[in-house]
């Protein structure tokens, strides 16, 4: 049964994800908003996470595959964090300029509503059966509601009053947040 819920809930967070890469990704392209990238690239995090825990659900004794999906998570948080960090210094030192994304603002405000209730039912499911990697993956999902927030605000700012150097900020703070979850992960400590 709990087993079944967390299967349910990976897919879930999938298909979420998926949508959630491509419009922040096809947005932030548009915008020149790396932290729209960045928050589309913890989406195709968030499903390589969420892939990670469904392959460990599928064997029949799930335990055995546990660490490496917890590998597998924690490389993923560092790989965005890497890639945020180079290109907010990047838009930093070239005072790159992120143009105005309505996309981006609504696609925030709407993760900001939803990822809470997923990651709660995902960190639950997880606790409940003593799966850390289950536990990392709906700490994968909460990141993503801290991120929307950030990113709202940063869209924002940028929008509403022409800090320029408010996406690139935002997308330090994504890959804070990254290196914070990846560390977590790689030394399994995510559980119950």
């Amino acid at each position: 049964m709990l087993t079944r819920r967390i299967r349910l809930l990976v897919a879930t967070t999938i298909a979420y994800n998926v949508i959630e890469a491509v419009v922040a990704i096809s947005a932030g392209t548009i915008a020149s908003s790396t932290a729209l990238i960045g928050f589309g690239l913890d989406s195709v995090i968030e499903v390589a996470s969420a892939t990670a825990v469904a392959w460990q659900f599928a064997a029949k004794d799930h335990e055995t595959r546990e660490r490496t999906a917890l590998r597998v998570i924690a490389l993923s948080f560092f790989a965005l964090a890497a890639y945020v960090i180079v290109e907010s210094v990047r838009a930093l030192i070239r005072t790159d300029t992120a143009d105005h994304s309505t996309v981006g603002i609504v696609l925030a405000a709407v993760s900001l509503a939803v990822m809470p209730g997923l990651s709660y039912a995902q960190r639950r499911a997880g606790r409940e059966l003593g799966s850390a990697s289950a536990v990392a993956d709906s700490k994968q999902t909460l990141l993503c509601t801290y991120l929307s927030g950030v990113l709202l605000v940063g869209l924002l700012l940028n929008s509403l009053l022409g800090w320029w150097w408010a996406d690139p900020a935002v997308g330090l703070v994504i890959a804070a947040v990254a290196v914070r979850e990846g560390r977590e992960a790689w030394r399994g400590h995510h559980c119950c």
